[in-house]
């Protein structure tokens, strides 16, 4: 008998297989994924991390006002949105139609409308220098295995002194469980271990992937790609936000990080 619950496990999974299970997953979980996070996402706001930071607040994109952005993997895009009520030129991108439909619904019902493009981040359908600046929070990044040509490839679409910012969980909560309660307080895996958490059927064939990298492999493959690495972001659990997205928790929250923002620029030389 089929067993429909996947099997979890730490593997090696290329890039045609991650990419195909990225697509089929948000696909399949775009309504889910909304109905869970859209209050806490808004429809046009630029939210960072589950700390509930926000673009507003933190400013680390710098001055937007003209500036023609990509947004990677914009899931419904709320963030394009927020940069387009704020004078910017954005782009939200995704692999994912699914999420891209709530990114449509989302435009209809605010009126804040951005051009919405489906493509794969490792092959951005954009000319040299095309971008002023460049952006994702927990967007395309986890979810390549090779986030090392992400990286260039990013660097290839910015012009010259362009901003390049992103969120990831934090490479540290890799070391625990995805429990927001106590048992995620207890170290039980090694930090130094890159396979990727894998999600996959019976057969073998991967539902869901997402990677893991250190915080030195972050800076290694920015510097690699030739960016600035300006700073690094680590958001505290803010007081009174007593909501649990996932593994994100009050608990662990105000014990170790959960999210990091890389913040990096193309040098203008």
């Amino acid at each position: 008998m089929q067993n429909d619950e996947p099997t979890v496990t730490r593997r090696p999974v290329d890039d045609t297989d991650a990419r195909r299970a990225s697509r089929r997953w948000w696909d399949s979980d775009a309504d889910d994924y909304q109905a869970e996070h859209g209050d806490f996402l808004g429809e046009v706001d630029f939210v960072w991390c589950p700390e509930g930071l926000r673009e507003a607040d933190a400013g680390l994109l710098g001055e937007v006002r003209g500036r023609r952005i990509l947004e990677l993997g914009c899931g419904a895009a709320a963030a394009a949105r927020w940069l387009a009520t704020r004078g910017a030129r954005p782009v939200a991108l995704d692999l994912s139609a699914g999420m891209l439909r709530h990114a449509a619904a989302a435009a209809r019902n605010s009126g804040v409308r951005v051009p919405l493009v489906q493509a794969d981040a490792l092959a951005l359908p954009f000319t040299d220098a095309a971008f002023d600046t460049a952006c994702t929070a927990f967007g395309a990044i986890p979810f390549v295995a090779d986030s090392a040509a992400l990286m260039r490839e990013v660097h290839r679409v910015l012009r010259p002194g362009g901003r390049w910012v992103f969120s990831v969980t934090h490479p540290m909560r890799w070391i625990f469980p995805d429990d927001p309660g106590e048992a995620g307080l207890v170290a039980v895996n090694s930090y130094f271990d890159r396979r990727p958490y894998v999600e996959q059927d019976d057969a073998g064939v991967p539902s869901y992937v997402e990677q893991h990298r250190t915080l030195g492999d972050r800076v290694r493959e920015l510097v690699g790609a030739d960016f600035r690495l300006v700073d690094l972001v680590e958001p505290e659990w803010p007081e009174g936000h007593e909501e649990i997205w996932g593994q994100w928790s009050p608990l662990r929250g105000r014990l170790f990080p959960g999210t990091a923002i890389f913040v990096a620029e193309k040098p203008a030389g």
